[in-house]
């Protein structure tokens, strides 16, 4: 199951393959550390891996110092923006965003948008140029803060939004200021942590909470989830992901009970794989049939192949 691991000088918040070819042996892991005593700090850095599962090989390439790092996201295919970007969500407030330089090649990059979740509950709507962001739209529609925000790859003119406050939302960004097109208040027993839209369902969207379930969604009929029982995982779901070419199958990251790959189709939702080698906060993503995964407290991030037979 283990093909390579890697320790690293920081706490690891966050890992990610690049999703645009040929650059899908590219594995990108941030850290956040905070340095306490009098002056406290934050400090952080990217780093860049190629992934080589015949080799079990996973090799350090490049290192960016930065100030904490809370996130990292590589542009999406569908986005079709040119060279992979990389976006990155500072402990000091900014957002910057950084390109595969050995891929540019006189590619022409497009303006795209980013969408930034702050901690007082607001959301920013960012607008890439060739040099620059900038904010088109910034609202408030939580009492918390916002753990996560996702363009919807159908209508990317949908943005849904999960906060501490347990309330799921969608809002219409075409208007100004954005308008709401649904809220869910009551299903949540605990704040929402993730939440990802199907690639191949446009009406299916999932969500993960530290109440320690999936829940899978159909936004025409927003008051109830799909799956009445949803699943509770044993742990606070803190990520989640659909592989890209089995859409039934979503690896979640559960905090204190490692990783589980859950299968979804039929009525029922089930569990057909666990990985628990970290020993501390797991995080983590996945890349065809290879599965990086992190951990924050043990600084360490894992490759690793599933063994159940789902794939065949």
């Amino acid at each position: 199951m283990d093909v390579a691991h890697f320790y690293l000088d920081g706490n690891t918040g966050a890992v990610e393959f690049c999703p645009h070819n040929p650059y899908s042996h590219v594995l990108a892991a941030s850290t956040y550390t905070l340095q306490e005593g009098k002056n406290p700090s934050q400090s952080g850095s990217i780093l860049l891996f190629t992934v080589d599962a015949g080799s079990c090989q996973l090799d350090l390439f490049y290192c960016l110092e930065s100030n904490g790092i809370f996130d990292i996201k590589w542009s999406p295919v569908e986005a079709n923006i040119g060279r992979p970007l990389l976006a990155q969500a500072d402990s000091d407030g900014c957002v910057k965003v950084h390109g595969l330089e050995s891929s540019s090649d006189g590619q022409q990059e497009k303006a795209s948008s980013i969408i930034v979740g702050l901690s007082d509950g607001s959301v920013s709507l960012l607008s890439r140029s060739e040099s620059e962001l900038e904010i088109e739209q910034e609202w408030k529609a939580h009492d918390f803060e916002t753990w996560a925000a996702s363009f919807d790859v159908h209508q990317p003119h949908l943005l849904y939004r999960v906060s501490d406050d347990c309330k799921f939302s969608c809002w219409d960004v075409c208007n100004y200021p954005s308008k709401s097109v649904f809220r869910n208040t009551k299903e949540h027993k605990m704040d929402v942590c993730c939440i990802m839209k199907s690639i191949t369902d446009p009406n299916v969207v999932l969500t993960g909470s530290s109440d320690e379930h999936i829940r899978v969604w159909d936004i025409r009929s927003i008051s109830k989830p799909v799956n009445q029982s949803s699943i509770c995982l044993g742990g606070g779901v803190w990520n989640i992901k659909q592989h890209p070419h089995v859409p039934s199958l979503v690896l979640a990251a559960c905090m204190h009970n490692g990783f589980s790959l859950v299968d979804l189709r039929g009525e029922e939702i089930k569990i057909v794989e666990t990985y628990n080698r970290h020993s501390s906060l797991a995080y983590g993503k996945r890349e065809n049939m290879l599965i990086a995964t992190c951990s924050f407290y043990d600084r360490l991030v894992q490759i690793w192949t599933p063994q159940s037979n789902i794939f065949a």
